[in-house]
């Protein structure tokens, strides 16, 4: 079962803009079974009002697909926190979860959100970035493979060190709620030490993947807590889009 997950930077060419098909281009060359998106676009004017997540959907041959605005706006611009009771055409950015197998059940889990805004320093002298922290939400699918049943979860948690942690740790509490084998996906913004410490989870793949051209950090991550599962061959290619390398890996039972 071949498995990726990829902040896809709402699908943008640095230096290029965006162009949809480039995403459809890159997740045809991953050739996933299981797909986990971040950065995802929907109904943004900066991606053309495309809906990313049926793009990449077509493009893999997914059966079934979920996008979970984070955000109700434009990142950078006007916005508030989604409830995922937008009307229809309502510019949104969140992450997405993609199957070639069906899905018995799916849950959203808004995470713990900063409620203010508050400095952040940063490495050098007088450097100090003001945050509005975005949003965060995890979605969970229980899929019916060829294995039987598979818990998928995938996420973006926040940059900011140790409120991550704690969305870490929600996302772990109700993400054992249900049955195994689970996995766990997506952009952690954590080193693998620490998501190893606060999940209690083990990498299926290890893989540097950010920045993209030279990537010298693991950012993004596909875990699990069950022992009858394993990762075969890893891969983390540059790609025309985002900033991110995608992390893809067969994952084997033991």
């Amino acid at each position: 079962m071949r498995v990726a997950t990829f902040n896809i930077l709402h699908g943008r060419t640095l230096g290029d803009g965006v162009h949809p098909a480039r995403l459809a281009e890159c997740v045809r060359r991953l050739d996933p079974d299981v797909l986990s998106l971040q950065e995802v676009d929907c109904d943004q004017p900066r991606s053309s009002l495309a809906d990313l997540t049926a793009v990449a959907a077509e493009a893999m041959g997914a059966v079934e697909h979920r996008f979970v605005a984070a955000i109700s706006g434009t990142p950078g611009a006007t916005w508030m926190a989604a409830t995922g009771h937008e009307q229809p055409g309502t510019a949104a950015y969140g992450i997405a979860l993609l199957s070639r197998f069906p899905a018995a059940s799916w849950q959203v889990v808004r995470l713990p959100r900063i409620p203010v805004r508050f400095p952040m320093y940063l490495p050098g002298p007088n450097r100090v970035m003001v945050v509005d922290e975005e949003p965060r939400a995890a979605v969970i699918a229980q899929l019916h493979t060829p294995w039987g049943g598979l818990t998928v979860a995938n996420t973006h948690l926040s940059f900011v060190p140790g409120w991550n942690r704690r969305q870490l740790r929600r996302l772990i509490r109700d993400l054992r709620g249900f049955p195994g084998p689970r996995l766990l996906t997506g952009d952690l913004n954590m080193t693998p030490d620490a998501v190893r410490r606060w999940s209690g989870m083990r990498p299926l793949a290890v893989a540097a993947t950010f920045p993209a051209p030279t990537p010298r950090r693991q950012l993004d991550h596909i875990l699990t807590d069950d022992a009858g599962l394993r990762g075969g061959a890893v891969e983390s290619e540059v790609m025309p889009i985002s900033d991110h390398r995608p992390l893809v890996v067969d994952v084997e039972r033991a």
